[in-house]
């Protein structure tokens, strides 16, 4: 049985190898979702990506994830630290969620340091460029097998 993964791309995740490529990388959006299908097939998940800008596009998504989809993954941009409306919506849903960001969100400025929508996740990937993606999917397929 094939399990069910989103992968839900916040803010500006739409300008990827374009938007500050020293701190974001050149990878584009496309090539980063056939990064993130090519391997959740191989970990058995049915991959939907979808990318927004805006906020409740991005709440609609996580909710229709509940009974939807049986883990999430998200990049929230911006959103990490300023969405409460986000952070509620992630605590709301009953897949498990893991948080991905591209950079050392821990190292950048202070404001990007606080993550309000971490807490209510299952973990968070910071720091490994596209890779963290995958290594999220990795993550996601133990937890839904019991191993994490």
């Amino acid at each position: 049985m094939t399990d069910r993964l989103l992968v839900i791309h916040g803010p500006n995740l739409n300008l990827l190898g374009i938007r500050e490529p020293d701190i974001y990388g050149r990878t584009t959006l496309a090539e980063l979702d056939r990064q993130i299908t090519g391997h959740g097939a191989g970990r058995g998940f049915d991959v939907r990506c979808r990318q927004s800008n805006h906020e409740g596009v991005i709440i609609d998504e996580l909710h229709q994830a509940n009974g939807g989809s049986d883990a999430v993954i998200i990049n929230p941009g911006g959103f990490t630290h300023s969405s409460i409306a986000i952070r509620d919506a992630i605590a709301a849903i009953t897949p498990p969620v893991i948080e991905v960001h591209l950079s050392n969100i821990s190292a950048r400025e202070e404001f990007r340091r606080t993550s309000i929508t971490a807490p209510v996740c299952a973990g968070m990937i910071s720091g490994f460029g596209w890779a963290g993606y995958l290594l999220a999917i990795d993550a996601a397929r133990r937890l839904l097998d019991g191993a994490a």
